[in-house]
């Protein structure tokens, strides 16, 4: 076995994956700069946003689908321009 000089076993350099602590100390933050009350309010309006974005992609994505070619039938053919190229 060749080495490529670094060790196999560490998957990206700099990625980190929070633990349940990491994940409670960010909740806890969270609450305490919005409040109980805001939380739901905040979360309705993430959940719109990503709804709108998700329907927004889906209609790009239709509309590429969908998108004729350039060389179809509207296209002129360089007989149809008026002759051929020298």
């Amino acid at each position: 076995m060749q080495s490529i000089g670094y060790c196999e076993n560490i998957a990206i350099v700099g990625m980190w994956t929070p633990g349940p602590w990491e994940i409670i100390i960010v909740v806890l933050a969270i609450l305490l700069l919005f409040g109980g009350r805001k939380l739901p309010e905040l979360a309705r309006g993430l959940a719109r946003g990503m709804r709108i974005f998700r329907d927004e992609l889906k209609g790009i994505k239709h509309d590429l689908d969908t998108e004729p070619d350039e060389t179809g039938p509207d296209t002129p053919t360089d007989e149809q321009q008026g002759g051929k190229e020298q």
